[in-house]
């Protein structure tokens, strides 16, 4: 058996986690039903086989950088997720101080950059931490989410242009689920498959089905290895497609009912499902088995997290960029 295989054991594995960002993003749906969020959520649901089969592969030293529909990519790299719901809920033990919410949890020490409020935000700051590692003459990856909205985005052309020039260790992964807020990717993008643009800057360009938890870790795998091998960036689309709306409280009037329930029957879950039932003999009580231990392990960190103290409003200009401070920094810096 190769390293990009996978056994039983393995399956269940990814199985688990998959079913745990489900649940995480059911429970973050229920808090802003509550109104206890402070700031829109954006749910991964449906696109769950592309964190964990990605993240599978890396480790803390690799970094990855996210986007506003973050919490999938935190949850697979090893976020806590009693800081991420603090941080939904605007916590002072949030990842953030609660400051950031939703779209802005980082953890520097499992290689999180951040996600990202702004589209295509994170594309350039993985492009710094590629360059880093190349410098730093590492065998680590950055790896950078991204949907296929930003794809259109300046900052994406620019920044593979720069790690295909510089040939730096970069996976870009554009998370192509179908739309970009209500635009159909049909109407923005004028190519069948974004990984083609890859031509254009002399990198590899590769097409996965990133609702496939076997072809995703196989595929993404394979891609890492070479980039650890110092072949330079890839570009990798993943085609998947989420289940709910852009945000919580999305009318969706831009598509339909049958579409939404055409692709939920193709969800990375019920493949995997699928996959554990035929060929391991699983059966529908194992996976509800499964599916209660982890709900069960989301719902304490929820109600962990709701009990923690809101920020102090002395500590609200605590934590902003200082230019002054960053000023003397750098003189100093040039100074050397």
């Amino acid at each position: 058996m190769n390293n990009y295989e996978m056994s039983k054991e393995k399956l269940l594995e990814f199985y688990r986690q998959m079913v745990r960002i489900r649940a995480f993003e059911d429970e973050a749906i229920e808090l802003a039903k509550m109104n206890l969020t402070r700031a829109a959520v954006h749910t991964y649901n449906g696109e769950e086989a592309i964190a964990v089969g990605v993240c599978a592969h890396l480790s803390d030293d690799d970094y990855i950088t996210s986007t506003h529909r973050g919490h999938g990519h935190c949850i697979a790299k090893g976020a806590d997720m009693k800081k991420m719901f603090a941080e939904l809920m605007a916590r002072e033990s949030g990842y953030c101080k609660g400051k950031g919410g939703s779209m802005h949890i980082a953890d520097m020490s499992i290689g999180m950059l951040g996600a990202n409020g702004i589209v295509g935000g994170g594309i350039p700051i993985s492009v710094g931490a590629g360059f880093a590692l190349k410098y730093n003459k590492t065998k680590n990856v950055a790896v950078c989410f991204f949907g296929d909205g930003a794809c259109n985005e300046g900052t994406f052309h620019e920044s593979v242009n720069f790690a295909s020039v510089f040939k730096l260790p970069i996976i870009f992964i554009c998370e192509n689920n179908q739309y970009a807020i209500s635009t159909s990717v049909k109407k923005s993008t004028n190519v069948e498959n974004i990984s083609s643009r890859a031509v254009g800057y002399g990198i590899e360009g590769i097409t996965v089905d990133g609702n496939d938890i076997e072809e995703t870790y196989r595929e993404f795998g394979k891609a890492c290895d070479k980039v650890r091998n110092g072949a330079g960036p890839i570009l990798m689309e993943m085609k998947t497609y989420r289940m709910a709306g852009h945000y919580y409280g999305d009318n969706e009037n831009y598509r339909t009912r049958e579409e939404v329930n055409a692709w939920k029957d193709k969800s990375p879950i019920l493949r995997a499902e699928k996959l554990l039932s035929q060929t391991y003999g699983c059966t529908e009580e194992d996976f509800k088995t499964m599916k209660k231990e982890e709900e069960k392990i989301v719902l304490a960190a929820s109600d962990s997290a709701k009990k923690e103290k809101e920020p102090d409003p002395k500590d609200l200009q605590n934590d902003l960029y200082d230019a002054t401070y960053a000023d003397i920094q750098w003189k100093a810096f040039v100074k050397q």
